[in-house]
């Protein structure tokens, strides 16, 4: 234990307590470990913990949060002019790179949320937030219901390759980058189907709403309505060339 408190002292308190929950979530499901356990691990005082964290999950979000940062931070400045979906195949393929090391640890993690409705629901909320900044990353709209929609989408499209991922004891991670391709195909026509939505709603929602929203929206349906919006996730970005979009 000696030894883990020298290793902790070279790092600030919460990176220290975020690797050690992570240490122990790899080799037992989080209901197993103790506040008082991640804190020796790290080798600081219950109060120091305490004055870092106020639980378990909250240390698990700040785990999330570097994460994202991580990828973001990673992101080949070549991809700018790619299509959205090169994109985004780029920037989950790295989220996976990030998580690499905490593979045993995700899994307890997964197992866990299946038997735990609320662990479930409290991933999902921290899913929703780290996907709101990959679509971002990828030049996605993320604002409004419909960047809700996308998120939620990508969070559950990520859940689904992260099972498969799970498995994968292939080093080139063939089935994975197989499922992650088939899935963003599939959510890019969710997406387009989600703008063709907005757009044809949009009329009623602006008839409650302000009048020249209204009629400044019957001007925007008179232009070529294949013609995407700026920022919306459709269009050829995004199309899987080997299936027909519906």
């Amino acid at each position: 234990m000696a030894k883990a408190s020298k290793s902790a002292s070279s790092q600030p308190p919460r990176d220290a307590i975020v690797e050690a929950y992570m240490g122990l979530l790899a080799d037992k499901p989080p209901r197993e470990i103790g506040l008082a356990e991640i804190a020796e691990k790290a080798g600081l005082s219950l109060a120091a913990l305490r004055g870092e964290f106020g639980s378990k999950f909250d240390i698990l979000a700040a785990f999330v949060k570097s994460v994202d940062t991580a990828v973001l931070e990673g992101i080949d400045a070549d991809l700018a002019d790619q299509p959205t979906k090169e994109k985004l195949f780029d920037i989950l393929m790295r989220r996976l790179d990030v998580l690499g090391p905490h593979k045993a640890a995700i899994g307890n993690l997964a197992r866990a949320a299946r038997r735990d409705a609320a662990l479930a629901m409290g991933l999902n909320r921290l899913a929703l937030r780290s996907h709101q900044w990959m679509l971002a990353a990828a030049g996605v709209e993320t604002s409004g219901r419909g960047g809700a929609l996308r998120a939620q989408g990508m969070a559950v499209m990520f859940a689904r390759v992260l099972g498969v991922w799970l498995d994968d004891d292939d080093p080139a991670l063939a089935k994975t980058m197989k499922a992650l391709d088939e899935g963003l195909a599939r959510a890019g026509r969710a997406a387009r189907a989600l703008h063709d939505v907005e757009r044809l709603t949009a009329p009623f929602r602006s008839l409650f709403g302000a009048p020249k929203a209204f009629c400044s929206r019957r001007r925007s349906n008179d232009r070529d309505r294949s013609e995407p919006r700026p920022g919306s996730w459709r269009g050829d970005d995004f199309r899987d060339p080997n299936v027909t979009p519906v």
